[in-house]
């Protein structure tokens, strides 16, 4: 059977649609499984994220909740008295920290009173390097002597120093920083009568209740 020249072309006209449409189901096809997969990628990458920051918001809140506990069972404060032949120095320091007072000036002589604060705890003071919360020193040394110990770093830019001041009037020098290799933290240093009054932190993670310790900071001058 012969076709006619119209009937091939209309013949050919239908595969080439075919084959296009063909073309373009096969196209489309890929298309969309490409979109969906790509789809899928972006969503479970931005369901990760969510699901780091939610993470991380609970964790903040986590700690910003642990923080606000260790700061309620620090109250009510507690009042450190030292002997009444130094000073009679007084402040105010968290109820969760021990303090242990090394020297004994009942006797007199002039000695140096040391004591020392620690959460908890107060740690063997004979051991090297040892650090503690606070530290609190009264030597009998010019307030000029005591600040020339640490010249030598303030110059060398480990320390910096600006003058403290409280409510109380009290008033002194504030230095921060390097202490030594194994200490930063900050001290104050003030004149009380003869003597010199060193009160100090090696730590900065007490800084903050080093700050409000020394607003507190009295004796009798």
């Amino acid at each position: 059977m012969v076709r006619s020249k119209k009937e091939s072309g209309m013949i050919h006209g239908y595969v080439f649609v075919i084959i296009a449409l063909a073309l373009l189901t096969v196209f489309f096809g890929g298309f969309s499984v490409w979109a969906y997969l790509n789809y899928t990628d972006v969503k479970d990458d931005v369901d990760g994220k969510i699901t780091v920051a939610k993470a991380e918001a609970s964790k903040q809140q986590a700690e910003a909740d642990e923080v606000k506990f260790l700061d309620r069972e620090k109250q009510p404060m507690r009042q450190f008295v030292g002997p009444d032949d130094y000073g009679h120095l007084t402040f105010d320091y968290p109820k969760t920290w021990s303090a242990y007072q090394a020297t004994d000036v009942s006797g007199g002589g002039g000695a140096t009173y040391q004591a020392y604060l620690n959460p908890i705890l107060v740690p063997p003071i004979s051991v090297q390097n040892q650090k503690v919360a606070l530290r609190v020193t009264i030597e009998q040394t010019s307030y000029e002597k005591s600040l020339g110990n640490y010249d030598a770093a303030i110059k060398k830019g480990d320390l910096k120093s600006i003058a403290w001041s409280n409510d109380n009037g009290m008033s002194g020098t504030r230095v921060d920083g390097n202490f030594n290799k194994d200490v930063r933290g900050a001290a104050i240093i003030v004149k009380m009568r003869d003597r010199t009054l060193t009160i100090r932190t090696d730590a900065d993670i007490f800084k903050a209740d080093f700050d409000a310790l020394i607003k507190t900071v009295k004796f009798n001058q």
